[in-house]
């Protein structure tokens, strides 16, 4: 069965087809949408490898032309020396304006090829095809799209929306378990930011869904990108009520640049962050009833993400001074998305040094003082995540 998502976007309108076996769809779904034949796939080596010679099938059995650039796989990759050989790559293929760039794989090939497509000649057809739980509910919606720097994580980038979105939930049955259940995060903000009911299914559900059952997937994406598409319909390049996506991801985006990008995959990261969100939600006055808490690290704890990152106390301050890179700084203010209830978060300006600090700190566990669960993740130990299998 396939559910359809639709983005109402004017003219730039577009809709996400959800359905087991949609891999071998895509250039059927996609071919209407396209002016030109020829498609530049940007993916990464492990997704090309798994899956390419399927999409490539697709895409000539529409009439298409596909070309496939690849990457190594990670977060190291997404960076402006990649999009510059994916550059090359388009020059080399001849393609033109009425063209297009498909991002094929996880978060960093999506919003890698989008910003390779906002930038070829000043903007070429986008369309998204995601391999991994975390780019099917978040980053193959919404057209964010970019490259990390030396600066911070996603500072350089455009809003590009995709013409076309194509999710084929059994996809995420090749995935690595540690990647599939960073995507799991995701699922879970969704719920506290904005569905109390959908918050409850995964209560109901986690089991199944951190197993990777099929219909319990296929569910939980298809609600994940019906929250998306309504945020990104009331406010499309994040000047107000789409930031509160961004919930946790403040906190685990110093995270990530404090590890440099390699102790953490970005779900895991966002995780950790969205309980250090709501302790300094706690903190300020603005979430009053622990319920939340409780419930969120319950389901954090089910789906097996980490709860801490271990370090000491101190670095709290240093993670801290880190927010002031971060997108959502205005005027020099940093700007935290925080929850006042399940289905309900705000935006908090500058909540003062001191509770962000302590935030981070209760973040934070001496390494060897925590106990950890075998699989439970209960703390998160420094490791270089494996390659996204998607």
């Amino acid at each position: 069965m396939t559910t359809t998502v639709h983005v109402p976007l004017g003219d730039r309108a577009y809709d996400i087809s959800i359905a087991p076996g949609n891999l071998d769809r895509v250039g059927a779904l996609v071919a209407p949408r396209l002016k030109g034949r020829k498609v530049l796939v940007v993916a990464d080596e492990t997704v090309a490898r798994l899956h390419g010679a399927r999409l490539e099938a697709s895409l000539r059995a529409a009439g298409l032309t596909p070309v496939i650039a690849t990457f190594p796989a990670g977060e190291p990759s997404k960076t402006v020396t990649t999009a510059e050989r994916m550059w090359a790559a388009a020059a080399a293929a001849k393609i033109d304006r009425s063209d297009a760039v498909l991002g094929f794989g996880g978060g960093v090939s999506g919003d890698l090829a989008g910003f390779v497509a906002a930038c070829w000649m000043r903007g070429v057809r986008f369309l998204q095809v995601p391999t991994t739980l975390l780019a099917m509910v978040d980053s193959s919606v919404g057209g964010k799209t970019g490259v990390n720097s030396a600066a911070g994580k996603n500072l350089v980038g455009a809003f590009c929306q995709p013409a076309a979105v194509v999710i084929d939930p059994a996809l995420v049955q090749t995935m690595d378990r540690r990647e599939y259940r960073a995507g799991l995060a995701e699922i879970l903000k969704y719920g506290i930011i904005n569905d109390p009911a959908f918050l409850a299914w995964q209560e109901a559900n986690a089991e199944a869904l951190e197993a990777g059952d099929p219909a319990a997937v296929a569910h939980a994406v298809a609600e994940s990108c019906r929250i998306k598409a309504w945020y990104v319909e009331q406010d499309e390049t994040e000047q107000g009520v789409r930031a509160h996506l961004n919930y946790g991801h403040t906190f685990g985006h110093a995270l990530e640049r404090e590890t440099k990008y390699t102790a953490y995959l970005h779900g895991e990261a966002v995780g950790i962050g969205m309980r250090m969100a709501a302790d300094l939600a706690r903190r300020t006055g603005l979430l009053t009833d622990d319920t939340l808490i409780r419930r969120q690290d319950a389901l954090l704890t089910r789906y097996r993400l980490p709860l801490a990152h271990p370090a000491p106390p101190a670095l709290a301050a240093t993670l801290a001074a880190h927010c002031a890179l971060d997108k959502k700084v205005e005027k020099g203010a940093t700007r935290f998305i925080l929850p006042v209830k399940i289905g309900t978060v705000e935006m908090v300006t500058a909540p003062g040094v001191g509770f962000v600090e302590a935030a981070f700190a209760a973040g934070l566990e001496v390494p060897g003082r925590g106990e950890r669960g075998e699989g439970r993740g209960d703390t998160a130990t420094a490791m270089v995540p494996s390659p996204s299998h998607g």
